[in-house]
């Protein structure tokens, strides 16, 4: 364990990314538990106030992600100092996130709807950024045997293919899927091979002049969200915190 641990992550540099994806992750569940508890009025936390003004913590976010981006371009990749700043630049990009959403719309939306982009921001976002911690290129170890090389190209070939299937599942309007798919083998793959949701790309390059694939989408489609409408609610909720009701 401790060899592949120096080969695979202390060699290459990717301990830093490592630090900043746990505290990335670990920033945004704690700010999710602590907003919880101060929209429902538990616990010692409450909202931050200057002047009047209600700062939100995307504020403190961007001065972090600030300070540890600009520390970690200076630090390089090794050192207790790119940790730092590696640590310091997940804290803030997880707060940023978190209100993903308040910056797209210029509107706080935190407990609405809309804000469920945030969450899915940060889900896609540590995903990506697992993939890209996973990924064991051959870039920054030295004296690597044949079998090394060739398990990697091996774990790069998969990737590639698996982005391939990914974009394809993207254009016929299968985000998820097509985000999954990127990190699990396969998954993109049922995205690629079903018909495309009704106003993807594929559907309107390859459905216009064909009324019945169209008909057939749009009828699948319907079947997919009043069957799975439910539980992605629940799930969402679980994650993101339940949501305002509409005009509240």
């Amino acid at each position: 364990m401790g060899d592949w641990w120096h080969r695979n992550i202390v060699e290459p540099g990717k301990l830093p990314l490592l630090l900043a994806l746990t505290a990335f992750v670990l920033t945004f569940v704690i700010t999710r538990v602590i907003t919880r508890l101060i929209r429902a009025g538990k616990g010692p936390f409450g909202n931050v106030q200057a002047g009047g003004v209600h700062i939100h913590h995307v504020v403190p976010g961007v001065v972090l992600t600030v300070i540890g981006g600009f520390a970690a371009v200076a630090g390089g990749r090794h050192g207790f100092g790119s940790g730092l700043a590696a640590v310091v630049f997940g804290i803030g990009a997880g707060l940023v996130l978190d209100e993903f959403a308040l910056i797209l719309h210029l509107d706080d939306v935190y407990w609405s709807e809309a804000g469920r982009k945030s969450v899915e921001v940060v889900v896609v976002t540590a995903a990506l950024v697992g993939l890209l911690l996973a990924g064991f290129t051959p870039f920054g170890v030295d004296n690597m045997s044949q079998a090394e090389l060739q398990d990697r190209a091996n774990v790069i070939a998969t990737v590639a293919g698996n982005f391939l299937f990914s974009l394809l599942a993207l254009a016929k309007g299968k985000a998820r899927l097509a985000i999954f798919g990127v990190i699990v083998p396969l998954v993109a793959v049922v995205g690629a091979i079903r018909l495309a949701r009704p106003g993807s790309f594929w559907a309107r390059r390859f459905y216009t002049n064909r009324p019945r694939a169209r008909a057939k989408a749009r009828l699948r489609a319907y079947r997919h969200d009043r069957r799975w409408s439910g539980p992605r609610q629940t799930l969402q909720n679980w994650i993101g915190g339940q949501p305002d009701p509409p005009g509240s």
